[in-house]
C-alpha cells in the first residue's frame, strides 16, 4: 500500500508541472488576444472586437492575480484559477464555438472505445503470437520472412493502410461501410474495418519489438533449466519466457492507454467516427482552443494514470519492486 501511495504522491508533481506549461503555451506565449485575432479571421480587427470576444469567452481576466478583486477573489477571478485549475475537478467549461466540453467529451468517449479496446487487445494477441512464431522458428527462414515482413510493415504509412482498406474491403467488396457510424449494436460494421486498419498498421512495429524481449529472455538460465526438465519448447515459450517479459510488455501498453480515450486521429477522421480524436482535430481546423487545451490536459492526465496503474500491476508481476 505504501509503495501506491508513494507513486500516486510522484504523479501529482507531473500533472501539476504538465498543467504550468499546458497554461503557459495557452496564455503567455499565445495570449488572448492572439486567440482573438486567429479566431475572428478577419484582416483588420478593431480593439473593440476582440475585447468583445474575450469578455465572451471569459478570456479578458490577468493571469494570475486581479488587482481590481477583494480578497480571495483577487486570485480566483483569474484565468490560471478559472482555466487552468479548473481542469483539476474536471470541469472543462465551454469551448470558443459555445459548446460544452464536457458534455462533447462523454458522448464522443464511447465511439473511440468500440475501435481502440478491439485494436488494443486483438492487436496485442496477434503481436506476441507472431512474434512468438519467430521466436519458435529462430534462425529460420520463417523467422528471416517474418523479421523482412515486419520491416516493410513498420516502412508503411499508416494513411496506405487506411485508403487501402477503404478501397479493397469497403469498395472493392463492398463488406462493409467504408465510413460513418451508428451507436448501437447495428453499428459493429461500421467500426470492423477501422480494427482490421488499426490492427494491421501496428503488427510489424508491435511483433518486431515483442520478438526482441522474447529472444533476450531465451537463453538465459532459468529457460536452459526448465528446458533440462523435459519441457516443450512450446511451454518454455509460453510459461516461462512470457511469463518472464510481461513487465516490458506492460510498459509498452502504457503509451496506447491514452488511446483507449482520446482515440486514434487519423482512424476517426478518415472513417467519419464521431470520436475523441475526430473532436481534436476538428478543434485544430476550427481554431477552437478551450477544446484544444481541454483536450491536451486529459491526455496528459490518461498518460499518467496509465504509469500509475502499470506500476501497480508490475508489484503483481514482481513482488519485488515493492522493496525499491
Amino acid at each position: 500500500m505504501l509503495y501506491i501511495v508513494r507513486r500516486i504522491a510522484y504523479a501529482i508533481p507531473i500533472l501539476i508541472g504538465v498543467n504550468l506549461i499546458t497554461f503557459a503555451l495557452f496564455f503567455m506565449v499565445n495570449s488572448p488576444d492572439d486567440m482573438a485575432r486567429v479566431h475572428l479571421g478577419n484582416k483588420y480587427v478593431t480593439e473593440q472586437e476582440i475585447d468583445n470576444w474575450k469578455e465572451e469567452r471569459g478570456y479578458n481576466e490577468p493571469p494570475f492575480y486581479n488587482s481590481q478583486s477583494i480578497g480571495i477573489e483577487r486570485y480566483t477571478h483569474t484565468l490560471f484559477f478559472e482555466k487552468s485549475l479548473s481542469l483539476f475537478a474536471f470541469e472543462f467549461g465551454i469551448s470558443d464555438g459555445g459548446r460544452n466540453i464536457g458534455s462533447d467529451i462523454k458522448q464522443r468517449m464511447f465511439p473511440s472505445l468500440a475501435i481502440a479496446i478491439p485494436i488494443l487487445l486483438i492487436g496485442l494477441l496477434a503481436d506476441i503470437t507472431v512474434a512468438m512464431l519467430m521466436v519458435f522458428f529462430r534462425g529460420s527462414y520463417v523467422d528471416t520472412v517474418g523479421v523482412i515482413s515486419c520491416v516493410v510493415l513498420m516502412s508503411i504509412s499508416a494513411l496506405f493502410y487506411i485508403i487501402s482498406g477503404q478501397f479493397l474491403i469497403g469498395k472493392v467488396l463492398q463488406l462493409v461501410p467504408i465510413s460513418g457510424y451508428y451507436d448501437s449494436w447495428l453499428g459493429l460494421k461500421f467500426v470492423i474495418l477501422p480494427v482490421i486498419v488499426g490492427i494491421l498498421s501496428g503488427i510489424g512495429s508491435g511483433a518486431r519489438w515483442y520478438r526482441t524481449l522474447f529472444l533476450e529472455e531465451i537463453n538465459k538460465d532459468y529457460v536452459r533449466t526448465a528446458r533440462a526438465k523435459g519441457l516443450s519448447e512450446i511451454a518454455v515459450l509460453y510459461k516461462h519466457v512470457l511469463k518472464n517479459a510481461l513487465i516490458p510488455i506492460l510498459t509498452g501498453i502504457v503509451v496506447l492507454i491514452p488511446t483507449l480515450f482520446m482515440g486514434s486521429l487519423l482512424l476517426e477522421s478518415f472513417f467519419s467516427i464521431p470520436g475523441l480524436g475526430s473532436y481534436t482535430i476538428d478543434a485544430i481546423h476550427q481554431q477552437d482552443f478551450a477544446i484544444v487545451r481541454s483536450m491536451v490536459f486529459l491526455g496528459s492526465v490518461l498518460y499518467i494514470l496509465g504509469l500509475v496503474l502499470t506500476d501497480i500491476v508490475y508489484t503483481v508481476v514482481d513482488p519485488r519492486i515493492r522493496l525499491s
